[in-house]
């Protein structure tokens, strides 16, 4: 039985994007950015306002496309779409609202100090390295240029190639280290297929049937378009025969039982890479392909770790597409 996707988000871009490269009569570039903020349901209802009044008013003065993914999923997904400078007013008004629940909050306790506003983006894992920089040096520029405390996370959001980069400082802190971050990512485009995190209510297996992907909650299958799109061009990019033939041929997680193995050899300096903290992104790859997968234990005198894949040939082929992704972020 299969249910509409009632957590889908707003059909925006996934991340700041430069649109169009004529120039302005300013001599700057025509810039169109999208960012994804995720908030709890809380900080989202304040976003929101009485029967919609903030959010209506936040879109008019800031010229901003804002828009909340829906659901009832305690984390919602902000996306914030429009000029830079429409952008940065959206921003600006959204941490002083932020801000101004905090003051109000913490109004009855006149011995502590201004607590600080706190914002999570959501960006692709493929720029993260950009943000991060060689030896961590360009996160440690935008910390000590803006004042605020930014932090980008190793693991990725569940079932997505998304990591949550949180802000944490002043409103004009946040702002200015906002514009910085949309600086590094605007020079460095995101590589590869963009996976985006959509909230759910708890992780679900994944499912493949007739070229869909489809992500198992409770007694419903609920279609994941994100992961059609990945599988399809994990397809594509096959190194052998067995894959190459039109995705309808093949039904559910185990290719109606034509299960194969596939085996990789991992450097042991790379191997970190998929098995993530405590082995958070070898389970996600895991779940999002629907392969089964086994690292070997290390070997004396190896530089390599024998990796093996088993599962239907499509599920095989996606595994190693998301193997390959974690290796060359």
């Amino acid at each position: 039985m299969l249910a509409g996707d009632s957590l889908m988000c707003s059909d925006l871009e996934l991340q700041p994007t430069m649109d169009q490269t004529d120039y302005c009569s300013d001599g700057g570039l025509h810039v169109t950015l999208t960012l994804r903020l995720l908030m709890h349901g809380k900080e989202v209802g304040s976003i929101i306002g009485k029967k919609g009044d903030t959010i209506k008013r936040m879109r008019e003065e800031s010229s901003a496309r804002i828009n909340v993914s829906e659901g009832s999923c305690p984390e919602r997904i902000i996306t914030i779409t429009g000029s830079m400078e429409a952008v940065f007013k959206a921003f600006t008004m959204i941490t002083g609202k932020l801000e101004e629940d905090l003051s109000t909050s913490s109004l009855s306790d006149t011995t502590r100090s201004k607590p600080p506003v706190t914002l999570r983006l959501v960006i692709p894992a493929s720029q993260c390295g950009s943000l991060i920089g060689k030896g961590g040096s360009k996160i440690k520029e935008i910390r000590e240029t803006t004042g605020a405390q930014v932090q980008v996370a190793g693991d990725l959001l569940p079932n997505s190639t998304e990591r949550a980069v949180t802000i944490s400082g002043t409103q004009d802190a946040i702002i200015h280290c906002i514009r910085q971050i949309c600086a590094v990512i605007l020079e460095s485009p995101p590589k590869g297929a963009t996976i985006p995190y959509r909230p759910t209510l708890g992780p679900g297996p994944v499912v493949f049937s007739g070229g869909q992907a489809y992500t198992v909650q409770g007694q419903f299958a609920v279609p994941h378009p994100d992961l059609s799109k990945l599988h399809q061009l994990a397809a594509q990019h096959a190194s052998y025969n067995a894959v190459n033939q039109s995705s309808s041929s093949y039904s559910g997680l185990d290719n109606s039982g034509q299960t194969t193995s596939q085996e990789l050899l991992i450097p042991n300096d790379l191997i970190g890479c998929i098995i993530g903290r405590q082995g958070s992104k070898i389970n996600e790859i895991r779940q999002m392909s629907g392969a089964q997968i086994k690292i070997d234990n290390q070997v004396d005198g190896s530089t390599e770790r024998l990796v093996t894949i088993t599962g239907g040939a499509l599920n095989i082929n996606l595994a190693q597409y998301l193997i390959n992704a974690c290796i060359h972020e």
